[in-house]
C-alpha cells in the first residue's frame, strides 16, 4: 500500500472509503479537523466528504497562511508602502483586507508594491536598485519560514529589510481544543509543515489531550488514509501520533531548516486573524538582526487593526465553527472576484476553495 500511495488510484480510494465506513463508530458523531488549505482543496475538489459516513465530519481549521494574517500587519505593510518603501510579497497577499485598504489598493493609489515568487527575488531587486528601500513581507507558516531565514542569515543589502509575519501551526491546533462546542475528535496535521518541523511538536496532542493525530499528505488517498487511521484509533480507544506521509515526513523533520530558523528567529506571541493573540505562535527576528527589522527601521506603528468586517464571518470560518456557505456574504457580497473577507482571497482560503469547486459537499 505504501507504494500505491504515491499515485492516484480510484480502486484503492474506494477500498479505503469502504474501510472508513466499516471502522466508523455507528452511534457516535465524529469530527476531525485539518489545519491546511491544501488539504481543504483536496477534500473539496475530489468530493471526499461525499465518501464519508454521515456521522464522520471533516472541518477546516486555520490552515491558510494568508487568511490568518491580522489586519494590523497588513496595515503595517500599507504604511510602509505609503512611506515610499518598495513592498515585495507573494501574490495572494495583495488582496488581503487591512483595516482600511489592501496592498493592492495601496498599489492602485501609487505605492510601489511588487509580487515576487521568492524572498531571494526580492533580495536581487534590492541589489539592482540600490537607490530604493525594499521590504519583504514574510508571510507563511513553518513551510516558508526557512527561505526567509536563509536570506536573513545571508546578510542582505543595507537597503533591504523584513516585515516578518510568520506563524507556527501547533499552537493554533492547541487553541482549537479549547474552543467551545467544536468537539474535535482528532487532527489531520499538514504534511508540508511537518516536513520541516517533524513529528515531535505534535506529541502533546495524544499524550496530554488524548487526541488522535495523523500527519497526512495531499493526494486524495493520503487524506482518506489519514481519516481511516484516525477512525482506527478511535475504534481501539487509543490516541497516537501517526505518520501517513512517511515518504516525505521524518520524525526529526528537516534539521538544517530548523537550525536556520532557530538562528534567524526567536519565538514570540502573535495575533491571528479570527483567533486573537496566541503565545509562542509567531516568529520575530533575533536581536542580532534588528538592523533588518522593517518596523524599527522605518518607525512603523499601528495601534490596532480591524480584523472583523461588518457582516463577514471569516473569523468563524477560520476556526471551523461555520462552513463558508453559512456566512451571509458568501457568493453574494463576497466573491472570488471581489473578496470581502480574507478567506476568499487565497487559493488556500476555505471560502475561496468552496467558491471555486463545484464538487464540494456540505456534510
Amino acid at each position: 500500500m505504501t507504494e500505491k500511495l504515491q499515485f492516484r488510484d480510484p480502486a484503492l480510494a474506494r477500498e479505503i472509503a469502504q474501510k472508513i465506513r466499516e471502522t466508523a463508530l455507528k452511534d457516535e458523531q465524529v469530527k476531525f479537523c485539518h489545519v491546511c488549505g491544501t488539504h481543504e482543496w483536496t477534500i473539496t475538489h475530489y468530493g471526499l466528504r461525499s465518501l464519508l459516513p454521515q456521522n464522520v465530519e471533516v472541518i477546516a481549521g486555520p490552515g491558510c497562511p494568508v487568511c490568518i494574517v491580522p489586519a494590523a500587519e497588513i496595515d503595517e505593510a500599507v504604511q510602509l508602502a505609503q512611506k515610499g518603501v518598495v513592498i515585495t510579497c507573494f501574490g495572494d497577499v495583495l488582496r488581503v483586507p487591512g483595516s482600511n485598504m489592501s496592498l493592492l489598493e495601496a498599489k492602485a493609489a501609487g505605492a510601489d508594491v511588487r509580487v515576487v515568487y521568492s524572498v531571494s527575488d526580492a533580495v536581487e531587486m534590492a541589489k539592482r536598485e540600490k537607490d530604493k528601500e525594499f521590504v519583504f513581507f514574510a508571510v507563511g507558516f513553518e513551510t516558508t519560514a526557512p527561505a526567509t531565514a536563509v536570506e536573513v542569515l545571508g546578510k542582505p543589502p543595507e537597503n533591504f529589510s523584513f516585515l516578518v509575519s510568520h506563524r507556527l501551526i501547533p499552537p493554533a491546533m492547541e487553541l482549537l481544543l479549547g474552543v467551545g462546542d467544536l468537539n474535535i475528535s482528532g487532527f489531520i496535521a499538514p504534511g508540508h509543515v511537518s516536513a520541516i518541523i517533524g513529528l515531535k511538536p505534535y506529541e502533546l496532542f495524544p499524550r496530554v489531550y488524548r487526541m488522535p493525530t495523523v500527519v497526512a499528505g495531499f493526494e486524495p488517498i493520503d487524506v482518506l488514509m489519514g481519516i481511516y487511521m484516525l477512525l482506527k484509533q478511535l475504534a481501539e480507544g487509543a490516541a497516537r501520533l501517526e505518520n501517513e506521509y512517511s515518504r516525505v515526513v521524518k520524525w526529526e523533520g528537516n534539521p538544517r531548516a530548523l537550525q536556520m530558523m532557530s538562528q534567524a528567529f526567536a519565538v514570540t506571541g502573535g495575533n491571528w486573524r479570527g483567533i486573537g493573540r496566541l503565545p509562542n505562535s509567531a516568529l520575530r527576528l533575533r536581536d542580532e538582526f534588528r538592523a533588518y527589522e522593517a518596523r524599527e527601521k522605518f518607525n512603523v506603528h499601528v495601534e490596532q487593526g480591524k480584523d472583523i468586517l461588518l457582516g463577514c464571518e471569516c473569523h468563524l470560518v477560520i476556526i471551523g465553527k461555520i462552513k463558508p456557505d453559512e456566512c451571509p456574504m458568501f457568493m453574494k457580497a463576497c466573491t472570488p472576484a471581489k473578496p470581502v473577507g480574507a478567506c476568499m482571497v487565497s487559493s488556500e482560503g476555505t471560502c475561496r476553495v468552496w467558491a471555486t469547486t463545484a464538487t464540494r459537499s456540505t456534510k
